[in-house]
C-alpha cells in the first residue's frame, strides 16, 4: 500500500452494529485489516497479545503516552486505559493491507485530526432499533441500556464532524454502501484492492 493509502475510521451508536458491518466488509474485502489496540487490561484466557489485543503495563503505556506513539487512548472510570499505537497502521500498511479502525467516538475523531488519509464513517440506527437490539444482546441491566440509549443521543448529534453516516436499518444495503466507499476512495488514492 502506498503511504498516502486511506485508514478507514469507524465509529458509531452503541448498538448501530458497527462489529457486524466490519465484518461483512473483510468477508467481501478481505485486504482488509482491523487494527488491533493497545491495552493496560490483563489478558483473560483464551486471548492472543497482537490478536485480540498488545497488552502492555501501566509503565509502558505512560511510556508511549510520552513518546506521543499513540493517535487517541481512553481512560475508562476504573483506571484501565487502551488506545491505538500509530505503529498499528505502518504495521498493516507494511503487509500491503488497508487498515480499519473500530473506535468510540471522541477516538474517531482524535485519529481524524491526525492521519490526513483517515476516511471516517458514523454507523447510526433507529433508536428503536438500537433499543432492541440493546435489549436482544442481554449483556447490560435495564439501567445500563438506558445509559448507553442516552450517550447514543449524544453521539448522534456528532454525526456532522464525520465524513460518511450510514443507517445500517438494512444490514446488505449498509454494506454495500461502506464497501462501495472505501472502494471508491481506494481507486481516488490509487489503491485497488484484490478481487
Amino acid at each position: 500500500m502506498s503511504p498516502r493509502t486511506p485508514v478507514f475510521v469507524i465509529t458509531g451508536q452503541s448498538g448501530a452494529g458497527k462489529g457486524t458491518l466490519i465484518r461483512e466488509l473483510f468477508q467481501r474485502m478481505p485486504d482488509c485489516e482491523l487494527a488491533v489496540s493497545a491495552t493496560t487490561r490483563p489478558k483473560r484466557p483464551g486471548e492472543v497479545d497482537g490478536i485480540h489485543y498488545w497488552f502492555i503495563s501501566n509503565q509502558e503505556f505512560d511510556e508511549r503516552l510520552r513518546a506521543d506513539e499513540f493517535l487517541e487512548y481512553h481512560v475508562f472510570p476504573w483506571g484501565q486505559r487502551s488506545g491505538t499505537l500509530g505503529s498499528e497502521l505502518h504495521r498493516i500498511a507494511g503487509l500491503g493491507r488497508i487498515c480499519v479502525l473500530e473506535l468510540e467516538t471522541e477516538g474517531a475523531l482524535a485519529v481524524k485530526e491526525v492521519v490526513p488519509e483517515a476516511v471516517t464513517f458514523f454507523i447510526t440506527a433507529p433508536l428503536d432499533e438500537l433499543e432492541r437490539r440493546l435489549r436482544e444482546r442481554a449483556t447490560e441491566s435495564s439501567g445500563e441500556i438506558e445509559e448507553r440509549l442516552a450517550v447514543a443521543r449524544d453521539q448522534w448529534r456528532e454525526r456532522d464532524r464525520f465524513d460518511h453516516v450510514i443507517a445500517n436499518d438494512d444490514l446488505e444495503r449498509a454494506v454495500d454502501t461502506l464497501e462501495s466507499i472505501v472502494r471508491r476512495e481506494l481507486e481516488a488514492a490509487g489503491t485497488i484492492p484484490q478481487p
